[in-house]
């Protein structure tokens, strides 16, 4: 039996921490592999975001819309770099207005379901994506109850 690509540990995120810091980096992760993307490019483009330290959502709206796009393009993730940009300043920033952090967000959930609609109110986040977070989450919040 052969053991299940744990993605987030691929990419140095380290889960387990339950660190705030973390947890984002994992969502920031999952938004870039929920877009119909080869999965290197969305891996590369991580990557870079991380060379950047652009890594939270108060980084991501420091940043700007066109730093967000330079990031994107450098990691070749150059069909979706206009919408992703705009994508991800927006969830960043309801993000901060609606709980104040990722952490808050996911502290709030009753159940799977309830963490699914909460996350999929966030214009551009689908099933797809939530799918892909809350996979690698499971351990987490299970430890959490």
């Amino acid at each position: 039996m052969t053991k299940k690509k744990i993605f987030s540990e691929d990419l140095g995120i380290n889960l387990k921490s339950g660190n705030e810091k973390e947890l984002f980096k994992w969502f920031l992760a999952s938004l870039l592999f929920g877009k119909p993307i080869q999965q290197e490019v969305a891996k590369r483009t991580y990557f870079e975001f991380e060379k950047e330290k652009i890594l939270s959502p108060e980084e991501i709206l420091k940043a700007g819309w066109d730093k967000l796009v330079e990031i994107l393009d450098r990691g070749h993730y150059v069909r979706y770099d206009f919408s992703t940009a705009t994508k991800l300043l927006e969830i960043s920033k309801e993000l901060k207005q609606r709980y104040g952090s990722l952490g808050n967000l996911l502290r709030q959930e009753k159940n799977r379901k309830d963490l699914e609609m909460r996350l999929q109110e966030f214009r551009g986040i689908g099933p797809v994506t939530t799918r892909i977070f809350l996979r690698e989450l499971k351990k987490w919040l299970k430890s959490r109850i």
